[in-house]
């Protein structure tokens, strides 16, 4: 592959709903440009972008794929994204290196959840937009219609730039309102089209889409605007110029169209792709240092600044970083400072990724995107500068987890094998978390939903062969008192030689203001001092089982206030084991409550979906604090809901919502659990010990 300029290279991410055909549009653009000599399909499992068997199998798009295109004495870096719901953490990392985004339309559903989604990521992310309606070939493809949901949802920045001529079966090519051209595709031989004269029967249709052009243009440019308005003739040339800077200033949403499986439109496309996409020499990057940051441009002879958008981590490859350099060259068997880590990496071969394949390159220069193997101590996000040279990009912003899942080996070998492939999954997605549950004993994977949790499961069962059961993790519950109590114990063992002798009298009373407090009021010395400790080390060895279910005790104030000792006897073993029996004695008869989490929760949706979330809500047991009118017609809804009744939230809300509903929550109190509900948490107590042993 050609060594291109950064004024000759284009980063373009492809965004989408799930199955509006980005990897096919990926495709048909590798085989328009003899990158490839087949078309792949994705029902056939052989596209170039879906490389993994786990995509192949189900047939759709699971991490960022990289697909470089040469086209026009351009070289555009094409990045393919999953379209689902759960994986949009691999469209935040595309979007932290890509400078374009074209979304892509179904022609028959118009805005679909994902589009409102890869908008607003991109919009946030202030990265220029194109829009493409894809499947115009399809039954019940209606371009028109698609194009007023997208004004209708996005606003009227966008504007139609190729026009279709036919729809459904009849779809025949498009017309470009730049050029005035048309080119229609031969029907025999995938495409294969011809340039000719606009079909007459569009005349009316091409000029009042001309107009949309012209208007959204205009809008964006002062000059053009006080020409349109004294009804002067704009020349194609002037509209093609002004039309560029308005999309790289991201004022205007340039609308192609074409069918991506039949190949129609997509070299028109990436004409367009390649003369209005923004050029990665247009792209700057702030490197922060401490309280001082300063810009780097795409200068090959600059100072070294790459980012690594994403890592793979392949039994059998070895681990992949893809990276974009913004500033200098990334040169293959050199050494790179990783200042985040604040480690040396070495460098062996760098290539381009091509879906799977590798492309060898002795350097990968300012404004490229290549991948490297190996890096050991290097992550997705991370920064990789010159040798020891400090200063990193901003960190990507990765959607916090949603969802988590109990995760339980199912025999010794898997338990063996089972922490070291959690962290390999975990290492190519930044929005999977594996953490431990301190009281359960639990293993828990945390994802942003079930499905993408069962999807990096299944990922780890077939690369690195550990079978798991995953199940929903028990609820941290808590146990307390409601009512004052005071116990005696008095531990006495007599064996032969030394005995053992420990007394202590216990208050317990219920506490607000924290978890626990120890104090003690013995007078006369009727336990020595130098017992205390060991009288407080064995209450809070009782603090973590309750009897009810098990469960940690919590807001519970103990005062040793009495006992006796004996003068040989007498040790802090004894003393610990009776002041654990009398606090067991002691909290049995101080009426002991179950504690439920309770979270603070926060949903987001759209306005017409509040009443149904606010239901939803009530029957969860949740207390709504308030409603806050949003930005786009959205309300967010504040509320207190109990943990237990939220765990598969990210489910619920998505089902209720459409998917257009996002939510966050964190801790707030424990509160008493209902008594019905405590029956149900303590039978399920006594069977889990009733099956442990």
């Amino acid at each position: 592959m050609n060594q291109y300029s950064a004024e000759n290279i284009r980063n373009i991410g492809l965004f989408a709903h799930g199955g509006a055909g980005k990897t096919s549009l990926a495709e048909a653009m590798l085989f328009a440009s003899k990158a490839t000599t087949r078309l792949g399909r994705v029902e056939d499992g052989n596209t170039t972008t879906d490389f993994d068997p786990d995509e192949s199998k189900r047939q759709m798009s699971i991490s960022v794929a990289v697909a470089p295109v040469e086209w026009g004495g351009n070289k555009l870096n094409i990045v393919d994204t999953p379209g689902y719901a759960d994986l949009v953490g691999e469209m935040v990392s595309a979007l932290s290196v890509v400078d374009t985004a074209l979304i892509l339309l179904d022609a028959s559903a118009g805005v679909e959840v994902g589009t409102e989604t890869a908008w607003r990521l991109a919009t946030e992310r202030t990265v220029p937009r194109m829009l493409f309606i894809n499947k115009m070939d399809r039954e019940n493809a209606d371009f028109e219609a698609a194009l007023a949901s997208a004004v209708s949802t996005f606003g009227t920045s966008l504007a139609p730039v190729h026009v279709p001529i036919g729809k459904e079966r009849e779809f025949k090519g498009i017309v470009d309102l730049l050029s005035g051209k048309a080119f229609v595709y031969d029907e025999n031989t995938i495409g294969e089209f011809t340039e000719a004269a606009a079909p007459a029967d569009l005349a009316d249709t091409l000029e009042t889409y001309r107009q949309q052009l012209l208007e959204a243009v205009a809008e964006a440019d002062e000059e053009l605007m006080t020409r349109y308005l004294d009804d002067e003739v704009i020349s194609s040339e002037e509209l093609a110029a002004a039309l560029k800077n308005a999309v790289r200033q991201g004022a205007v949403v340039p609308v192609f169209c074409g069918s991506a499986t039949s190949m129609k439109g997509v070299p028109q496309v990436l004409d367009s792709l390649a003369s209005l996409s923004v050029p990665a020499s247009a792209t700057t990057a702030v490197v922060s240092t401490g309280e001082e940051s300063g810009e780097v441009t795409a200068d090959p002879e600059g100072p070294l600044v790459a980012r690594v958008f994403k890592t793979i981590a392949d039994p059998h490859v070895g681990r992949l970083s893809y990276f974009r350099v913004y500033s200098g060259s990334f040169k293959s068997n050199s050494s790179v400072y990783n200042p985040t880590s604040e480690k040396s990496e070495r460098i062996g071969q760098v290539f381009y990724a091509r879906g799977k394949d590798h492309i060898n390159t002795d350097a990968a220069i300012a404004g490229d995107i290549a991948a490297i193997g190996k890096l050991s101590d290097t992550h997705t996000g991370d920064t990789l500068r010159g040798e020891g040279r400090p200063g990193m990009l901003p960190a990507i912003e990765f959607p916090p987890p949603s969802y988590a899942a109990a995760v339980n080996p199912k025999t010794k070998a898997d338990l063996d094998k089972l922490g070291q492939a959690l962290v390999r999954i975990a290492e190519e997605d930044p929005t999977l978390h594996i953490g431990r549950d301190s009281v359960t004993g639990e293993t828990l994977l945390s994802g942003l939903g079930e499905p993408h949790v069962q999807i990096a499961l299944d990922r780890m069962t077939r690369r690195y062969g550990v079978n798991v059961d995953a199940t929903l993790p028990r609820v941290q519950y808590r146990e307390t008192i409601s009512a004052k109590a005071t116990s005696e114990y008095k531990h006495k063992k007599q064996t032969g030689g030394a005995g053992q002798y420990g007394h202590v009298f216990l208050d317990l009373e219920p506490l607000t203001e924290s978890d626990f407090e120890f104090t003690e009021k013995v007078v006369g010395g009727a336990v020595p001092r130098n017992f205390f400790p060991a009288v407080e080390k064995g209450v809070r060895e009782a603090l973590e089982a309750g009897p009810l279910a098990g469960y940690p005790v919590v807001n519970v104030k103990v005062t040793l206030f009495d006992g006796s000792y004996h003068d040989v006897d007498s040790n802090e073993m004894a003393f610990k084991l009776a002041s654990k029996e009398a606090f067991k004695k002691g909290i049995l008869m101080g009426k002991p409550t179950l504690l439920e989490p309770v979270l603070n929760i926060s949903v987001t949706v759209p306005e017409s979906y509040t009443g149904d979330v606010m239901g939803d809500l009530n029957s969860k047991r949740a207390h709504v604090l308030g409603m806050n009118p949003g930005e786009n017609g959205s309300t967010t809804i504040d509320a207190t809901v109990p943990a237990a009744e939220v765990q598969r939230y990210a489910t619920d809300l998505r089902s209720i919502t459409q998917g257009r509903g996002f939510f966050s929550t964190e801790f707030s109190h424990y509160q008493p659990v209902p008594p019905n509900l405590a029956e149900h948490i303590m039978s399920e107590a006594k069977e889990r010990e009733a099956a442990a042993h």
